[in-house]
């Protein structure tokens, strides 16, 4: 298994958010995570990848064999865990070219491999910016900078083309989206979509997994995974709200 969760609890300034989260993920795997806002959605992914204002106060997280909560967060990263987020943050004077150059060879490094010259990183560039239909003009600007809330999207699953994670979690990545740019980014995943890779989609809706077809759909709520089904379930969950899932687990 790529990625076993165990009775993951986890807090922040004080307040437990996650109750006892269970998740096991395997290679070649699509995971859909719904439920309402304040469920523990975001809260699971910034375990995940390391963000310091969450504290783990109980469980284990066990990534290709490796105590996960033992890294740091870049070391997570290189590792292969990428982070799709909610609200892509602008970063002016950082142009897009280095910032994915200095990213793609740090993962290298990690992994004994040598850096990429020029010529064969712009190759690299030039092959995923078709993938995911990128334009140039946006790889051409400074990350995120001026970018409207599709491109900035658009340009996450450019960058999840570009390093190739082992497990990349979307977090509520269709927030914001119209039907055009959501099937640019969806269409980006699926192409990005291997067995050797696994994804965590992260979303309030249905609509999303019209374009990405999970494997498994869970509903996390008041910070445990409550039910586990497949597609039919989020079409169930749209049918029915919310409300359906707290009378069962009442």
């Amino acid at each position: 298994m790529m990625l076993e969760i165990r009775n993951l609890h986890a807090a922040i300034n004080g307040k437990e958010i996650l109750k006892g989260v269970n998740l096991t993920v395997n290679a070649g795997e699509v995971h859909a995570i719904m439920g309402p806002n304040g469920a523990g959605k975001s809260t699971l992914s910034s375990v995940l990848t390391g963000h310091p204002a969450f504290t783990v106060t109980e469980g284990s997280v066990t990534f290709n064999g490796k105590n996960l909560l033992d890294m740091p967060p870049e070391v997570r990263a290189r590792e292969g865990i990428f982070l799709s987020f909610q609200y892509p943050v602008e970063i002016p004077g950082v142009s897009m070219v280095n910032f994915m150059r200095a990213a793609v060879n740090e993962h290298r490094k990690h992994n004994n491999l040598p850096p990429l010259s020029a010529s064969d990183f712009l190759r690299l560039m030039r092959e995923k910016k078709e993938l995911v239909e990128m334009d140039n003009k946006l790889t051409n600007r400074s990350v995120n900078e001026g970018f409207s809330g599709g491109e900035k999207k658009r340009n996450e699953i450019f960058q999840m083309a570009m390093l190739e994670p082992k497990l990349s979690i979307l977090d509520e990545t269709d927030s914001g989206l119209d039907i055009d740019a959501l099937r640019i980014v969806a269409n980006g995943v699926n192409k990005l979509k291997t067995p050797d890779n696994a994804s965590i989609v992260i979303t309030h809706y249905q609509r999303l997994l019209d374009y990405i077809v999970p494997d498994f759909v869970h509903i996390l709520y008041d910070g445990r995974i409550v039910k586990t089904g497949t597609k039919e379930l989020a079409l169930e969950l749209e049918e029915k709200g919310y409300d359906w899932i707290k009378q069962e687990t009442v």
